[in-house]
């Protein structure tokens, strides 16, 4: 059991610390790609001159929102998920089964690492966007067209952050089948009701 909490140490805390982090980029994201449609909407509808950049704009914040936010709502149990067969069978039979759910998991986690550093490594990454730019001089007079990969790395990093909360959760399974005590990942109730 001692061995199985040093090994979860490390994981919980690093999730802990920076899992809250990702959580803020993405409240920041979400905000950021909300703006840029609404000025999209704006030039479009109002002054009947779309822009070329604030739909991969905002593509570009969702990616990374969710690249961030999905390890998040694994680890609290917040992706969908059909667990009416796990209740209904006893207590040990059932954590039995989400571990080897979790184990399975793992293994898919593990497929997509390779895959999603590809996306970073690959041919498609050596490309730009088509209309997405940043300055690169101080007084606006250069700019660079953003790197593909910018975009792409958001699924790298979302799995990886992934793969890092299921090996929490399984070794969070393993403590409980063992019939150790771990705390809870669920927020309060009231903090639910918060956000």
């Amino acid at each position: 059991m001692a061995l199985l909490r040093g090994l979860l140490w490390p994981f919980q805390t690093w999730n802990e610390f920076f899992l809250p982090i990702g959580r803020w980029i993405s409240i920041v994201a979400i905000a950021l790609m909300v703006l840029v449609i609404l000025i999209q909407v704006f030039y479009r509808y109002l002054l009947n001159n779309a822009l070329p950049w604030p739909d991969e704009a905002a593509r570009f914040m969702m990616l990374w929102m969710t690249g961030l936010m999905a390890p998040i709502a694994f680890r609290r149990g917040g992706f969908v998920a059909i667990d009416m067969l796990v209740e209904a069978l006893p207590r040990a039979v059932g954590r039995a089964l989400a571990l080897v759910l979790l184990l399975i998991s793992a293994g898919v986690l593990l497929v997509a690492l390779p895959i999603g550093l590809n996306e970073l490594t690959g041919f498609n990454a050596k490309f730009a966007t088509s209309s997405l730019r940043i300055p690169v001089s101080i007084d606006f007079s250069e700019w660079m067209k953003v790197p593909r990969w910018w975009m792409q790395g958001s699924l790298f990093v979302g799995v990886v952050l992934i793969f890092i909360v299921n090996i929490e959760l399984i070794l969070r399974a393993l403590i409980e089948m063992m019939g150790g005590e771990v705390k809870s990942l669920l927020p309060p109730e009231d903090e639910i009701m918060a956000e």
